[in-house]
C-alpha cells in the first residue's frame, strides 16, 4: 500500500511562488482552507507542484466521482473535442440528447422526465426556481436552515449554511422562508421525532401565521444536507414532505448536486427513502470534473414552459456531455455499488475511531458521503470548531486532504473508486493527525 510522501515543508518552494503570484491577480473571495497547489492526480491520489503525494478524500468538493483523470472519461472528452468544442443551445447535438435519455432512464421520479442543461449547481438551482414559479404561478418558496444551494442571487437566498455567504449581499431574492432541517443529534423541538416536528411546524405554524400554502411554488431541500453538516434526515421525513407538498399543490425540489450520481451508494439519495421529487438538480460528480449542471423535472412540468422562457449559452456543452455519459456508465456499472460497499466498511472504521476519541460526537452518512461531528465533550455537544479547523490543517500536513462542513464536522467525500485499503490509510492518517492536535496546547 502506498503511503503519502511529504518531501518538503508545506507549502513547498514552488507552491509558495505560485501562491505569491495568485495573490496579485486572483480574487481573494475563494474560501481556501490550506495552501495545496495541485500538479496532477490519479484516482484518489494527488500530487502538489513540489512532488508531495496526498490521499484525496475531498475529491474537488465531491466532484471527481470517478477519481482524478479516469481514462474512460478522459478518452470520451478527447473524442468529443476532435469533433467540435461548442454549439449553442439554439441547436442540437447527439450527446446532449443521449444524456437526457440516460437521465430519463435513471431518474427517481417514477415517470418520464425532461432535462435542462447548465454548467454548475447554482445555475441548476436558478433554473429550477424559475421553472417552479413559471409553472405554478406562485411566488414563494420554503428552504431549510443549514442548506447550501449556490452563491448566485436566487440560490443564495436559500443558502444558509454559513452567514458569511449572505453577508453584504442583502437583499437577495424575496419570498424565501427558512425552516429547521431535522437533526436528531441537535434537536430544536421537543419529542424524539424531529422530522415530524418540522412537518408540523410548516403545516400548523408557518402556513397558518406567516406563509399561505397557496402561494408557495416549491420546497427546496437537500435529501442529505451537505454544507450544513452532512445531516441524514430521520426516516419518514422526506415521505412526509412529499405528502405535504401533494396536499397543497407545492412542487418538491430535491437538490442532489452533492448527494447525487452514486455518492451515497445509490444513484440518487432520494432512492434511500423511495421518495420522488417533482424537480431535481444535479452537478458536481455528474461530469467527473467537467463543469455541468442539469435540472431534471417531470415531463408534465418541464414541457409547460415555452420557447425562450429560459436558456443557457454553454449548457449541454459536447465535452461536458461526453464526460457525463462516461461517468454515468462507470458509476452505474461499478462505482455506485462500490460506494455502498466501501462506505459500509468506512463508517464502521469511523465508529471505531469515535470510540477512541471522546471529542467525536456523532458519525453519520450514507455511502461515501460521511460526516464526523467534533464536540468539546459529548455531554454538552458544544461544537469544537477550533479543533476541527486544526485537525484539517494537520491532516493536510500529514498527507490527507479533507474539508469541513457545518460548525465542526469533518466530511469525507472521496472519489467513488476508493477501496478498503484507501480507507485504512485515511483512518491511520486521521488518527495520527487528531492525536497530534490533541497533544498540542490550546487544541480547542
Amino acid at each position: 500500500m502506498k503511503k503519502p510522501n511529504i518531501k518538503t515543508d508545506l507549502p513547498g518552494p514552488k507552491a509558495r511562488e505560485l501562491l505569491a503570484r495568485d495573490a496579485l491577480v486572483v480574487s481573494p473571495s475563494y474560501p481556501r482552507d490550506y495552501p495545496f497547489v495541485m500538479s496532477h492526480g490519479k484516482g484518489a491520489e494527488i500530487w502538489d507542484v513540489d512532488g508531495n503525494r496526498f490521499l484525496d478524500f475531498a475529491a474537488g468538493i465531491a466532484v471527481c466521482s470517478t477519481g482524478h483523470s479516469h481514462p474512460a472519461v478522459v478518452q470520451a472528452i478527447k473524442d468529443a473535442a476532435d469533433k467540435f468544442l461548442h454549439i449553442s443551445s439554439d441547436y442540437w447535438h447527439e450527446a446532449q440528447v443521449k444524456l437526457a435519455e440516460r437521465l430519463n432512464e435513471l431518474s427517481p421520479m417514477k415517470e418520464p422526465v425532461m432535462s435542462f442543461f447548465a454548467q454548475s449547481g447554482t445555475e441548476s438551482v436558478e433554473a429550477a426556481l424559475k421553472l417552479a414559479r413559471y409553472t405554478t404561478g406562485r411566488g414563494r418558496f420554503i428552504g431549510f436552515l443549514g442548506g447550501f444551494h449556490g452563491r448566485t442571487m436566487g440560490s443564495l437566498s436559500f443558502t444558509s449554511s454559513k452567514y458569511t455567504q449572505q453577508k453584504g449581499f442583502f437583499p437577495s431574492m424575496p419570498g424565501v422562508t427558512h425552516v429547521p432541517y431535522p437533526n436528531n443529534y441537535r434537536p430544536l423541538f421537543s419529542g424524539a421525532d424531529q422530522g415530524r416536528a418540522v412537518l408540523q411546524y410548516i403545516e400548523d405554524v408557518l402556513f397558518v401565521h406567516n406563509v399561505p400554502a397557496s402561494e408557495v411554488a416549491g420546497i427546496l431541500i437537500e435529501p442529505i444536507q451537505g454544507e450544513g453538516g452532512y445531516l441524514v434526515p430521520p426516516d419518514g421525513f422526506l415521505q412526509g414532505l412529499r405528502e405535504l407538498c401533494d396536499r397543497h399543490g407545492i412542487l418538491l425540489i430535491f437538490d442532489e448536486v452533492q448527494s447525487g450520481v452514486g455518492r451515497t451508494g445509490k444513484m440518487f439519495a432520494a432512492q434511500h427513502w423511495d421518495v420522488a421529487p417533482d424537480i431535481m438538480t444535479l452537478a458536481k460528480g455528474l461530469g467527473s470534473g467537467m463543469p455541468i449542471g442539469v435540472v431534471v423535472a417531470k415531463r408534465s412540468i418541464m414541457q409547460r414552459w415555452t420557447r425562450g422562457a429560459h436558456g443557457n449559452t454553454f449548457g449541454g456543452n459536447p465535452l461536458c456531455c461526453a464526460a457525463a455519459l462516461a461517468t454515468i456508465d462507470l458509476i452505474e456499472r461499478e462505482y455506485c455499488a462500490n460506494a455502498a460497499k466501501v462506505g459500509d466498511y468506512f463508517i464502521l472504521k469511523l465508529r471505531a475511531f469515535a470510540d477512541k476519541f471522546a471529542v467525536v460526537g456523532e458519525v453519520r452518512g450514507k455511502g461515501l458521503m460521511l460526516g464526523v461531528e467534533l464536540v468539546k465533550d459529548r455531554a454538552s455537544k458544544i461544537p469544537a470548531k477550533k479543533l476541527c479547523d486544526a485537525l484539517i490543517t494537520r491532516a493536510y500536513h500529514n498527507g490527507l486532504i479533507l474539508l469541513s462542513c457545518g460548525q465542526s464536522t469533518l466530511r469525507f467525500m472521496p472519489p467513488l473508486v476508493i477501496d478498503e485499503g484507501d480507507v485504512d490509510e485515511a483512518i491511520a492518517l486521521l488518527d495520527q493527525s487528531l492525536t497530534e492536535v490533541l497533544a498540542s496546547e490550546h487544541a480547542y
